[in-house]
């Protein structure tokens, strides 16, 4: 033995933004320290200035009136992590796709991610267009 510690986990989950290096499960374990939270998956999406963002997947444990929106739960994440590691996008889904060993499903996660992102960035953009009336919808 050379004293080496070798570290196994998600390395090939971990998100690059901005040259910073994100663990998804912190980002995770901060959102779960949530009451409203029942699960969740962190994932990295391709993002044209920092190479990816942060984006988390929410599962709540009710989906009333009563449950935070997203800006709560960022709020919350940023009392118990770094600003850089605050997910610049929640989602809320009914539930989290698990592998066989119960770890988030990347591959659905990246996907279900990405796909939530583009329809708020299309809804945010159709939403500013002017309307007939020249006034943003």
């Amino acid at each position: 033995m050379d004293g080496t510690v070798r570290l196994l986990g998600r390395g090939s989950t971990v998100v690059n933004s901005g040259g910073e290096k994100i663990f998804p499960d912190e980002v995770e374990d901060a959102l779960k320290a949530h009451d409203a939270v029942f699960d969740v998956a962190v994932v990295g999406v391709p993002d044209e200035r920092f190479g990816e963002r942060v984006v988390a997947l929410v599962a709540l444990r009710d989906a009333t009136a009563a449950a935070p929106s997203a800006a709560r739960l960022t709020a919350h994440c940023r009392e118990l992590i770094a600003g850089y590691k605050v997910p610049k996008e929640i989602h809320f889904v009914d539930t989290i796709a698990r592998n066989p060993a119960g770890k988030p499903d990347t591959v659905w996660g990246r996907a279900t991610a990405l796909r939530l992102s583009q329809e708020a960035a299309a809804a945010r953009t159709a939403g500013a267009a002017p309307t007939a009336e020249g006034v943003p919808a």
